[in-house]
This record gives C-alpha cells, sequence and structure tokens, in this order.
C-alpha cells in the first residue's frame, strides 16, 4: 500500500457530470452517451486537475452508474486529464437480476461499506476530502463513513442506523464487518462537498457535523481548499478562468460566490489577499479572462470589503444519524421527495 497523503473521493453523477436521472428518457440518454458527449458540472474537471497536482494524492470515484458504462467513463476521464487510482460502480444488473429492487435505489448499503473497503487501501494517517450533491444521500453517507473512522460510532448504534435504512441483510453485514476491522484513529475527513444541484436550502444540513459544506459551485470549493491549504490561489484563479470561459460565470458573480462564504462563516477577509494577489500577479490568468478591466477591479474591491470569522470545521460529537432517519425515512427515498426543480442560470447557481 503507498503512502498518500491526501485522498479525493468524488460521487460522479450531479457531483462531477451534469445527468438526468430524474426522467426515463434521461436515464437513457445517459446510459448511452458517448464520453465526449457527457457534460462536466462546471469547473469539476478544472478543480480535480488542480488536486492531483499537488501529488501524494489518490482520486477515487464511487458512482450509482452501472459498471457496464466503465468503459464510457474512463475515457471521459482521460479526456478531462484526470488519472483514476480508483473507479468504483454499482452492480445494478446484478441486483436487478436477484431481485434485489430496493439495492437499485439504495445508497447507503452501496456506498458506505465501497467506502469502508477503500479506506483499507490507504494509509490511516491519510487525510480525506469528499464530494457529494444534494440528489440523494451524500451527506448522510459520507458523514456515517467520516465517524465511522474517527471511530465515533459503535457497532451497535451503527446496526441500528443500518436497520432504519432497510438494506438487505447481507449488505448490513458487509457493512459492519468492515466497520469492525478498519483502522480507527483522529478524525481523518477535512471537509464533505454537497453540490446544490436541487436547490436545498444549505440550512438543511444545519443536522450534520460542521465538515459538511454546501456549495453552490466550485468555485466556491476551491475557496475552501485553498484556505485548507489543498491548492494554492493561483489554482484558484485558474479555475476562475475555465469557469467565465466555459460556463458563462462573470467575475462579479464568482465575487458575489465569495460573499456567500463569508456570510456563512466559512471565509473572512483575511483570505482575499493571496487570492488578490494571485489575479493581479498572473498574466496568464488575466489573459484568459479579457477583456478584463472594470470586471477585474469590480471584483477585486468586492473581495476588498469582506470580513468575517472562519469557524472550526469539525466538532466534537457525532451526528445524530438515528434522529435524522426517524424525522425523514430511510435514504433511498429521500431523492423521489426533494425533486429538482427547473434549472435557472449557470446551471443553476443562484449567483
Amino acid at each position: 500500500m503507498g503512502e498518500v497523503r491526501h485522498v479525493y473521493r468524488w460521487d460522479l453523477d450531479k457531483t462531477y457530470l451534469r445527468t438526468d436521472f430524474d426522467s426515463l428518457r434521461g436515464l437513457i440518454r445517459t446510459a448511452l452517451e458517448k464520453a465526449n458527449a457527457k457534460v462536466n458540472v462546471a469547473g469539476s474537471a478544472a478543480l480535480l486537475r488542480e488536486l492531483q497536482s499537488a501529488g501524494e494524492t489518490r482520486v477515487c470515484i464511487i458512482s450509482g452508474s452501472p459498471r457496464q458504462m466503465r468503459r464510457t467513463l474512463e475515457e471521459k476521464m482521460r479526456l478531462d486529464g484526470v488519472e483514476l487510482d480508483e473507479l468504483v460502480l454499482k452492480p445494478n444488473m446484478e441486483n436487478l437480476f436477484r431481485g434485489r429492487f430496493r439495492a437499485i435505489r439504495d445508497q447507503v448499503g452501496y456506498k458506505l461499506p465501497a467506502l469502508l473497503d477503500g479506506r483499507t487501501r490507504v494509509s490511516p494517517t491519510s487525510r480525506e476530502t469528499l464530494f457529494g450533491d444534494d440528489a440523494e444521500a451524500d451527506a448522510f453517507v459520507y458523514s456515517l463513513y467520516a465517524d465511522l473512522i474517527a471511530g465515533r460510532i459503535p457497532v451497535s448504534e451503527l446496526a441500528q442506523i443500518l436497520d432504519h435504512c432497510g438494506l438487505y441483510d447481507d449488505d448490513t453485514a458487509r457493512t459492519l464487518d468492515l466497520a469492525v476491522r478498519i483502522p480507527k484513529g483522529p478524525p481523518a475527513v477535512d471537509r464533505i462537498f454537497i453540490h446544490l444541484d436541487s436547490f436545498t436550502p444549505p440550512a438543511r444540513f444545519d443536522a450534520y457535523d460542521g465538515r459538511v459544506v454546501p456549495i453552490y459551485n466550485y468555485f466556491q470549493a476551491a475557496i475552501l481548499l485553498m484556505i485548507d491549504g489543498r491548492i494554492g490561489p493561483v489554482a484558484v484563479a485558474r479555475i476562475a478562468a475555465e469557469l467565465t470561459q466555459g460556463y458563462g460565470y462573470s467575475l462579479v458573480s464568482l465575487a458575489n460566490s465569495f460573499q456567500d462564504l463569508v456570510r456563512r462563516g466559512l471565509a473572512s477577509a483575511h483570505d482575499v489577499s493571496a487570492l488578490r494577489l494571485a489575479f493581479e500577479a498572473q498574466d496568464a490568468v488575466l489573459e484568459a479572462l479579457r477583456p478584463a478591466g472594470a470586471s477585474i477591479e469590480a471584483f477585486l474591491q468586492r473581495l476588498g470589503m469582506l470580513a468575517g470569522v472562519r469557524p472550526a470545521r469539525i466538532g466534537n460529537t457525532s451526528t445524530d444519524y438515528l434522529a435524522i432517519l426517524r424525522a425523514e425515512g430511510p435514504p433511498r427515498k429521500w431523492r423521489s421527495a426533494r425533486k429538482a426543480p427547473k434549472k435557472r442560470k449557470s446551471e443553476g447557481d443562484p449567483f
């Protein structure tokens, strides 16, 4: 097992790729799309490339897409310039033939043991950052995983949680076995980014530990990863350039995204200085953003007005998962209960 400084675990659909699983037509189109026809969530590929360039990283994708799409998805990642260390896809056809119909929708019984199994292939000292979306139950699964590898949840409590989730017996047994065997240690998950594809209000995630960070776009994720020291300010500027060139964002809308982080106490005026220098000093970035002029100045002025306090990101106690399940029911039903409204500009980004 190689020494890995940081692990980035990504969901795929609605987190890295723009996909439509909310209709039969969209499901069929997604399954038949060629690699070069698949569209990224704005900035996702640019961010992942910047994270990989830091070195000593491992990139793992755990997707609900069927295993039959492996070749297409691997080709898509190659086209994006992203090297995968692990790609886990769901055995949907196997579940269908075995009559395991609940498992087709279930994420807990699929993703949680996949995450735990993946943890066995990295050093116990490796840090992690997780990326998901609000279309299903990523915040729940990722947070539960983070607390399990930190030794915060006893097996008896996990058994109750899995029972409330309605898992099949073999999925429950595998998850419990992995949870017992996985090395425990200090909290290893730094942040859990949840891309708000379905316009879920950020306050809905207040029930989770402060690790769970709802984001409207990947510029916000890049800012927070810069604060964490995972990427530098120049990388953030390059991601901003891609968003403005290819996805219809303006510099003012990106500044508004930064202001949203400040309002939520996730960033502060102190974090602006390095970013401002990056935009002012990198000729290549400025060239990519031309015509700059007043837009660059407006962007920098907005950043200069920011003020806020950065709170601690990791709480001292685990999330009350049983309370969430009692209030909301099993996670496999959350997706149908949270239908996404019609998209607005810039993939629904309010900024």
